[in-house]
């Protein structure tokens, strides 16, 4: 009965996600009940695991473009870290009883970092176009990119002499590119995207090659295509609840003998250091201390892919199935501590960013803050399209004024229609702290997204002594009162007072 498998993932996932905990882990974990049952697991429940995996391969494929991989910054950390993780890994699973080639490409796995984390956390903080956030997907695309390159390895077996014709595929982009444009209504936009993820798989493994090299191909086909993102928004939904059953289906493997628990307490030991050598790589590529902190606290996880390329060797009797039992409750333990991680970060870079900071080199940094607003008037935080609506307000009337933004893109657009802009971390203690601003008469907190972080940002600026106007835009009452007893002045979006004044406009003119 298929209901069973659903429901309980269902509540499982639902419990943990009040703890803050990702709902995968709940997943799992009502796969490791169900074996503990007579459960049987009908087909439907590995044909729904397979499309998970076709589904998030063909959105990753959608992102990777030679723009965020082509950073020597990106480069570096993310192969560096590989080779030098996979040398730590390597004999630890030899230990373990693991043949050499297995070693070689469990180790490999480990050293990926999750995907599916760092993409929703990023996005829930609104920080995907900010620099860090750029930094963690492209060093998530070349772990992802090696993850392929096992997974082909893996289950491809010898091509036929009919997959040379593929080469011709990225001649198909201008034809896929005309469709998409001219698919206009939602449901045949979805529509698209399974059918371009699900023929992308079948259409590799006529030729003997990797289904799930396939959907990423096709992924990879309308890589900066404007429309790509509707595609992704479209099956991201499906993608996520098709994954509920490959993390049940890996839970219901059971739990592990007493050596797979000691493999895991060694791994789980090693995660510290881990992240510590992500850390100290970014700092190596002269980023900020900051900068590493933040992208180093979204990569300490293991991954999905880690799975995901497992499974195939498994099934190609590479490793040894019970590996992936293993490897899957390593995996749900590294995403509760890495969601825990991820909750305290400003708390943790509060308490030790003196001690981080001691490690970061003085040199010019690539993520560079301005140190002084010089003789600018107005500041504006944030520059979506309320905050540079405001800006160009004050470059229209010849008013001194400046914008900040995290996002680099978006900095240089503003900074382009001739805007003073500046890239800098609102979020950061220590930009407010050294930030010399002598001038600002009055500074407007445009940014969307959590209450928190205006909230943060309002006592930042009076924790330095700013007497001035903070005007914060809020969304409700709640967040007027927030914003008042942290000391800023609130502006609320007025859509009650906007409908009165349409009706009264319509009333008007009866």
């Amino acid at each position: 009965m298929d209901i069973v498998w659903i429901g309980l993932a269902f509540l499982l996932g639902l419990l943990l996600n009040r703890f803050h905990i990702p709902p995968l882990v709940g997943f799992l974990l009502a796969g490791l009940g169900l074996s503990f049952t007579s459960y049987e697991p009908g087909y439907m429940l590995h044909e729904i695991a397979h499309l998970g995996v076709i589904f998030l391969l063909f959105t990753v494929g959608l992102h990777i473009s030679l723009k965020n991989i082509l950073q020597k910054e990106v480069l570096g950390v993310g192969l560096i870290h590989l080779m030098i993780s996979s040398v730590i890994f390597i004999p630890i699973s030899i230990y373990f009883g693991l043949s050499t080639e297995a070693a070689i490409l469990v180790a490999l796995t480990l050293g990926f970092s999750s995907t599916v984390l760092a993409a929703k956390g990023l996005e829930t903080r609104n920080e995907l176009g900010s620099y860090y956030g750029r930094l963690s997907i492209g060093i998530l695309i070349v772990q992802d990119l090696v993850a392929i390159a096992i997974i082909a390895y893996a289950g491809g077996g010898v091509p036929s002499p009919w997959a040379l014709l593929l080469l011709l595929l990225p001649f198909f982009r201008p034809l896929l590119s005309k469709l998409l444009y001219i698919v206009e209504r939602e449901e045949l936009l979805l529509l698209m995207a399974l059918s371009l993820a699900v023929g992308g798989s079948a259409l590799f493994e006529i030729v003997n090659l990797s289904g799930e090299l396939g959907a990423l191909v096709m992924g990879m086909l309308l890589v900066n295509d404007d429309k790509a993102d509707q595609l992704e928004k479209k099956i991201w939904g499906i993608k996520e609840a098709f994954l509920v059953g490959f993390f049940l289906e890996i839970g219901l493997g059971g739990l592990p003998n007493i050596d797979g628990f000691y493999f895991i307490g060694i791994l789980l030991l090693l995660l510290p250091l881990k992240a510590a050598l992500f850390f100290g790589l970014f700092l190596a590529f002269k980023l900020r201390a900051r900068t590493a902190f933040l992208s180093t606290v979204t990569l300490t996880a293991y991954s999905e892919f880690t799975l995901i390329a497992g499974a195939v060797a498994a099934s190609a009797g590479i490793i040894p199935s019970e590996i992936i039992v293993i490897l899957g409750l390593l995996t749900a333990i590294s995403y509760i501590i890495n969601s825990i991680l991820v909750r305290y970060e400003d708390t943790i870079w509060k308490r030790y960013n003196v001690f981080f900071r001691k490690f970061e080199r003085k040199v010019k940094h690539p993520d560079h803050q301005p140190m002084s607003l010089g003789a600018a008037q107005y500041l504006v935080i944030g520059l979506g399209k309320t905050g540079t609506s405001a800006l160009k307000f004050f470059r229209d009337k010849n008013q001194a004024a400046v914008g900040i933004d995290i996002d680099p893109d978006r900095v240089k657009a503003v900074m382009n229609e001739g805007c003073r802009v500046l890239y800098a971390d609102a979020q950061d203690a220590f930009f407010w702290e050294e930030l010399e601003m002598p001038k600002i008469k009055t500074i407007l907190i445009a940014m969307s997204g959590d209450i928190s972080t205006k909230v943060f940002i309002v006592k930042q600026l009076r924790s330095k002594n700013f007497k001035q106007s903070i005007r914060v835009l809020t969304q409700n009452e709640r967040e007027d009162r927030l914003i008042q007893e942290a000391g800023g002045e609130p502006v609320s979006v007025p859509a009650a007072q906007m409908g009165e004044k349409m009706a009264q406009m319509s009333l008007d003119m009866d």
